[in-house]
C-alpha cells in the first residue's frame, strides 16, 4: 500500500508528490505534503505557563491591561470565562469580562484558571 494520501476533495487514489505537494490528476486539487498531525500540533494554543487552551476554558489576566476603546482596564487577576479559539491564530483568544465585552487578548498576559 502506498504512503501517498487519497485526494481530500474527490477522494480518488490516483494522486503524486511534486516537491512540496501533492496533486490529484482526477480533479487537479494541489496541498502540501505537511503532515496532518503536524499541521494540528503547530494550532495548539497554550498560555504563559505552557498549559493547553481549548474553547470553553476560564483563564485570569496576569497584569493589567489597558483596552482600547474602553475607560476601564482590565485589572489582574480579572477572570475571562468561555474563551473562544481563533482559527489560524494560536496568539489570541476570544472572550468577555464582566464589565467589557468583545475582547482578542493575547495569550502572553492570560493564565488558565
Amino acid at each position: 500500500m502506498s504512503d501517498i494520501p487519497a485526494c481530500p476533495i474527490c477522494h480518488m487514489e490516483h494522486t503524486y508528490p511534486d516537491g512540496e505537494l501533492y496533486i490529484c490528476p482526477d480533479c487537479g486539487h494541489e496541498w502540501l505534503r505537511v503532515a496532518a498531525a503536524q499541521v494540528e500540533a503547530e494550532q495548539i494554543v497554550r498560555d504563559v505557563n505552557g498549559n493547553v487552551l481549548k474553547s470553553g476554558d476560564s483563564v485570569t489576566v496576569i497584569k493589567d491591561l489597558k483596552v482600547k476603546g474602553a475607560s476601564i482596564p482590565l485589572k489582574q487577576g480579572t477572570m475571562i470565562r468561555n474563551i473562544r479559539l481563533i482559527d489560524g491564530d494560536v496568539e489570541h483568544i476570544e472572550g468577555h469580562s464582566d464589565k467589557i465585552k468583545d475582547l482578542v487578548l493575547k495569550v502572553c498576559f492570560l493564565k488558565k484558571a
